[in-house]
């Protein structure tokens, strides 16, 4: 029997120095956003001990140094990460959540940056200017960074963009390529294999691990895509800061 909402959120450990807190399933944006602002929450408050906080679509990892702990005398470490966890979302519940970044993503669609646009919409019975316009119209959440560095799960998007992967992954996607599947988008941030149905690519370094944030993108933001022409594509990886 699955939970009600009424019983989220959830506290569960995963292995020996891990809590998992869920605040729902599914891919939900309100959930998500209960989520990211419970991990910007336990970053300010800095929990001696915490070593990472990990927000994903429906869940937030606490990883955790039991010898770090600030535990009371006969606490386990994972109740004590637990006491800690509660106490902040009941003072997270009482907080207006945090301003979402807003950050422009520039995308070249179609062509040999986007190969699959037009099979998308062939898909959606509307013409592949029509796909470029829904998915630059307003800004998507990223829901997580997972599956390599700096690499995003954006969205959600309509019924447009209700689609499966494809049933032959491609082996090799340049860095930058821009994937739809499921209601969702990806960028990849390097060259990886991919299954998803890629509409465009951008100039933009999606993670650096010599820069002071690597990954440009985290839970949270807010991102607009923003279609561009070839000589832009061209000018900004050339010049990225441009």
């Amino acid at each position: 029997m699955l939970p009600d909402m009424d019983d989220f959120p959830i506290m569960r450990s995963v292995g020996d120095t891990c809590l998992l807190v869920e605040f729902g399933q599914g891919v939900d944006p309100d959930i998500h956003r209960r989520a990211v602002a419970f991990a910007q929450r336990l970053r300010a408050a800095a929990l001696p001990g915490i070593d990472d906080i990990v927000p994903s679509f429906t869940t937030v990892g606490l990883h955790f140094r039991p010898e770090a702990l600030r535990a009371l005398p006969g606490q386990t470490p994972l109740a004590a990460v637990e006491a800690a966890a509660r106490a902040l979302l009941e003072a997270a519940n009482a907080a207006p959540p945090p301003d979402a970044r807003e950050i422009e993503i520039p995308v070249c669609y179609g062509g040999d940056w986007g190969p699959d646009l037009g099979e998308v919409a062939r898909r959606a019975c509307v013409a592949p200017e029509e796909i470029v316009r829904l998915h630059a119209r307003a800004p998507r959440s990223v829901f997580m960074v997972g599956f390599a560095p700096g690499h995003p799960y954006i969205g959600l998007w309509g019924e447009a963009f209700d689609l499966p992967r494809r049933a032959t992954p491609r082996a090799r996607v340049p860095a930058g390529t821009v994937g739809v599947a499921n209601r969702q988008c990806v960028i990849y941030p390097f060259e990886l294999p991919s299954g998803w149905n890629l509409i465009g690519r951008t100039p933009l370094r999606l993670f650096d691990p010599a820069a002071r944030e690597p990954c440009l993108l985290t839970p949270g933001d807010l991102v607009r895509f923003v279609p561009v022409g070839r000589e832009d594509f061209e000018r900004l990886r050339e010049q990225p800061d441009a």
